[in-house]
């Protein structure tokens, strides 16, 4: 696993698309209990090395009801992104995920990983890669049918400050899906 870590860590399939050198960021364990596919680093995390150093962050650990200390534990947490490095910024924010990374290195790693419990699915991204049959379907009646995918997954909306206005048409999110997803963490830790 180690190995597979660096290789991934240096990484430079797609140096030549990104705005910064290649950084390839993610967190994993053989023994990684949950895992976590978000969609790529932002420009912070690109720069600070950590995934999910940043309000999104800190707003996912609120919902899954850990510590700074667990969520950083990687036989506790894999943080595996979409795609690995900052991809450049676009009109309305973050451009979408280098779309080499999952393919190259998703199955690998999860091969690794015989102890996952729960691979929880952040945006649209790693939902329409995971799920079946959810490409017609918007992120909201994904995430609200988060039942349909349980056990081995949970979708949620990404955490990012962005998207407080869709939390507040959708106030189910806070009152449903996060108690269920803090259960589900707290039994599987």
């Amino acid at each position: 696993m180690e190995n597979l870590l660096a290789e991934i860590r240096n990484c430079t399939v797609c140096a030549a698309s990104l705005p910064n050198r290649p950084r390839p960021i993610l967190q994993a364990s053989r023994r990684s209990k949950i895992v976590i596919i978000g969609q790529a680093p932002g420009q912070k995390v690109q720069d600070s090395g950590i995934p999910w150093d940043d309000q999104s962050g800190k707003e996912l650990r609120r919902w899954l009801g850990v510590s700074k200390d667990q969520f950083y534990d990687p036989e506790l947490f894999a943080l595996i992104p979409m795609g690995f490095c900052y991809p450049g910024k676009g009109i309305s924010g973050d451009l979408p995920p280098r779309h080499e990374c999952a393919p190259l290195w998703h199955k690998t790693l999860f091969d690794f990983m015989k102890e996952v419990k729960l691979t929880v699915l952040i945006g649209q991204y790693a939902q329409n890669s995971y799920l079946e049959g959810t490409k017609h379907l918007t992120l909201t009646t994904i995430v609200k049918g988060y039942n349909n995918y349980l056990p081995t997954y949970l979708p949620l909306v990404h955490p990012s400050p962005r998207n407080k206005i869709w939390q507040k048409k959708n106030h189910w999110f806070e009152i449903e899906v996060v108690p269920a997803l803090r259960g589900i963490v707290n039994k599987l830790l």
